[in-house]
């Protein structure tokens, strides 16, 4: 396992806008940037937070990333619109794309926005987060890079095209947020599995000669993680490169991989979906139901522990403010050689 150092959240904010900056991104978008970037760690999910920071870093200076997207509406009637991100940072320009949906539910009780041209937005909880803060149901979506194996294949076929939904709880809660890939764990997942020494659980991927392994060494070195249900996670990861790719008439997942391959998702394109829920009923009535649902799985059967979608990580968030953010040494060294200074 990594040794690990403690991190207070306002400081691994300001070290990964540091960075960033340093790299020539823009105060206003390197802020946007680091506040979800940290936000992953800070709510439990390592895979996707200031561990991802120096890939970002080398794709913009490699050309393959914009600092400083000139993100602009290509296409827009009534409740929807595309846009066109310039392929910049993606967790910035995925902030703008669910604000667009959410500005347009606002008129319309709905709004949907399609950003295409856009890089890894790190993690999809995020920004249905960032619609459940504003009072709206968050739905959002993108097509990745073919990185799972479907339908029987023996190498990658369809994209893990991470899919997220959250729903307001009402005024001082935390919202519910499922988020989740469309395979059994994302190669992120099966990393921190590895560096925290533990075997991953069945299912989760094969070695090169398509068994099935426990060894998160050996998926990683194939590359062949499994969907989730089999056809029922291959078949969503389909359809949502049918909502986002194909009809943003950006690229689609293989057209993806041929110009970029390393997991960057440049030209990928995202699907953010807002609904307003006075739109249907009272907020507040809407919300007393979402929290007799969640009352009723919570005290249903004695004995059991139902902890609802997203409510681990909120869990975790308030243990790491308390206590700072657990940031490996290896990823602290990285950030101090990019010139960013830690706590």
């Amino acid at each position: 396992m990594d040794q690990e150092v403690r991190v207070e959240h306002g400081a691994l904010v300001a070290a990964i806008r540091e960075v960033l900056e340093g790299a020539g991104v823009p105060a206003p978008v390197s802020r946007v940037e680091a506040e979800v970037t940290a936000e992953a760690d800070l709510l439990g999910v390592p895979s996707h937070g200031v561990r991802m920071v120096p890939a970002l870093v080398k794709a913009i200076r490699e050309g393959r990333a914009t600092p400083d997207p000139q993100v602009r509406i290509v296409r827009e009637r009534g409740a929807t619109c595309v846009l066109d991100c310039d392929n910049g940072p993606g967790r910035y320009v995925s902030v703008l794309g669910m604000r667009h949906a959410v500005g347009r539910a606002r008129e319309a009780g709905v709004g949907v926005c399609l950003a295409r041209r856009t890089t890894h937005w790190g993690r999809a909880h995020a920004y249905a987060w960032r619609a459940a803060q504003a009072g709206m149901i968050g739905v959002c979506a993108t097509n990745a890079i073919p990185n799972m194996l479907a339908f029987g294949s023996s190498g990658r076929l369809v994209g893990n095209n991470p899919l997220a939904i959250a729903v307001p709880a009402g005024e001082g809660r935390d919202p519910v947020v499922l988020d989740m890939a469309m395979s059994q764990a994302a190669l992120g997942k099966v990393g921190t599995y590895l560096r925290e020494g533990k075997k991953a659980p069945p299912g989760w991927g094969l070695d090169a000669d398509g068994r099935p392994t426990d060894d998160p060494a050996t998926i990683l070195a194939s590359r062949k993680i499994l969907p989730f249900g089999g056809h029922k996670g291959a078949g969503l990861g389909v359809m949502i490169e049918l909502l986002t790719g194909a009809l943003s008439g950006g690229l689609l997942a293989h057209e993806m991989a041929r110009s970029d391959a390393s997991g960057l998702d440049r030209e990928a394109t995202k699907l953010f979906l807002a609904l307003d829920p006075a739109a249907f009923l009272d907020p507040e009535h809407f919300c007393r139901r979402v929290r007799d649902s969640l009352t009723f799985l919570q005290t249903a059967e004695p004995g059991l522990t139902v902890l609802y979608p997203g409510e681990r990580g909120w869990q975790v968030r308030d243990r790491y403010l308390a206590e700072g953010i657990p940031i490996p040494t290896d990823i602290i060294a990285e950030l101090r050689a990019l010139g960013a200074s830690p706590g």
